[in-house]
């Protein structure tokens, strides 16, 4: 039987670190409204007026997305309603009667912002009935918690009472953001889809490293929106806009906040491959082995957050022979309050073999010897 105990570390230094780090100011942003968030967590960065309700232009068609995608499977056929044609605004020119997958309308909706494939799926999902579906979008924004969201068009051109807010449009493409089929179109830059080809009117998915979406929107009413999504060392990051005043204006703010925001992250090593945690003792020896971590672990965390991770490592008082190198022995955690963030092997850093019986019988005789030596010391002092 291996006696375990276990070693309690107060806090790794990297970590505490992280959590004394001061974050710093945000750029400053000509717009309505802006919000920066965490996209794995949800937690906010920095936001302006970030409840406010505006209009969120063609960022709605996220919304149109989600009501389509749960009623309608992407290779069902749509023949385009007379109301669909003619919306105005970014269009594919949809001809009554011609027939479209749900899959090419989204593509339509989603990439090229068509407010014509907009309203085609919305009368397919509807019955016929585009007020229908619009019911249908705002019944799922009451499920979704999304308080401050109202539609009345499914393309999003200006209509008194449909509006959002940039906590909302955070939400809503969070969300959206979890259909495959959403992800794929929303970081696609160019498409065809027939004799049409689609052209992507998010100018970041050009120019920013690690853009994965989401949707941009423009109206006289709403200005310049987007909400956009990037990735970069295991950061997830949102930023949104509403009411921007110009296309370049928009981009350019919405790139320095997303690298601001990623400025707010660093990545730690919580556990190093290889680096010895523990040793053990080793039977009828007096060396002691060493317990390395079979393989290495980091995290990112978010400066200023106050993070402070725990390292508890279980490891035998003494093992048992014969052991081989690579062999698990005990292990390595790491926590962050109740939390589990990483558990690590710990393996023997070399073989050892078991003593033969004339190695055990010598060491008991070394022993025997040392004890008689101490002994005899003790009764003749000065020997």
């Amino acid at each position: 039987m291996q006696r375990r105990v276990v070693l309690v570390l107060a806090a790794l230094v990297l970590a505490l670190a992280a959590a004394s780090a001061s974050a710093s100011t945000p750029p400053p942003v000509d717009a309505k409204a802006v919000l920066v968030a965490d996209g794995r967590t949800g937690d906010v960065l920095y936001a302006e007026n970030a409840d406010r309700r505006l209009p969120m232009a063609s960022i709605t068609k996220l919304m149109t997305a989600l009501v389509t995608l749960e009623r309608a499977r992407p290779r069902e056929v749509v023949t385009v309603a007379p109301q669909a044609v003619g919306q105005g605004g970014s269009s594919i020119f949809l001809v009554p009667g011609e027939e479209l997958r749900v899959r090419d309308l989204l593509a339509a909706a989603l990439v090229q912002s068509a407010n014509d494939a907009a309203f085609a799926l919305a009368a397919h999902v509807g019955d016929g009935d585009v007020a229908r579906f619009v019911r249908l979008m705002n019944d799922e924004t009451a499920e979704l918690g999304l308080d401050d969201t109202r539609f009345v068009r499914p393309d999003g051109l200006d209509r008194r009472g449909h509006y959002s807010t940039a906590e909302d449009v955070f939400e809503l493409a969070r969300i959206a953001m979890r259909e495959p089929l959403v992800r794929e179109l929303a970081r696609t830059r160019t498409m065809r889809v027939g004799n049409r080809s689609f052209r992507n009117w998010n100018d970041l998915l050009w120019t920013f490293p690690g853009l994965i979406g989401v949707k941009t929107g423009h109206t006289d009413r709403a200005g310049w929106a987007e909400v956009a999504a990037a990735r970069r060392r295991g950061t997830l990051l949102y930023a949104v806009i509403l009411g921007s005043p110009s296309r370049s204006e928009r981009n350019a703010d919405l790139a320095q906040l997303l690298e601001w925001g990623f400025d707010q992250y660093a990545r730690f090593t919580l556990v190093r491959e290889g680096e010895r945690y523990a040793t053990a003792a080793v039977p009828f020896s007096e060396e002691r082995l060493g317990l390395v971590a079979a393989e290495g672990a980091s995290r990112v965390v978010r400066l200023g957050s106050g993070t402070t991770f725990v390292e508890r490592i279980a490891a035998p008082g003494m093992v048992e022979l014969p052991v081989r190198r690579g062999q698990k022995l005990g292990e390595v955690v790491v926590t962050d309050g109740d939390r589990v963030v990483v558990r690590s092997d710990l393996v023997a850093a070399r073989d050892v073999e078991a003593p033969s019986f004339g190695d055990r019988v010598g060491w008991y005789a070394d022993r025997a010897l040392d004890e008689a030596g101490d002994l005899l010391a003790a009764v003749v002092p000065g020997l």
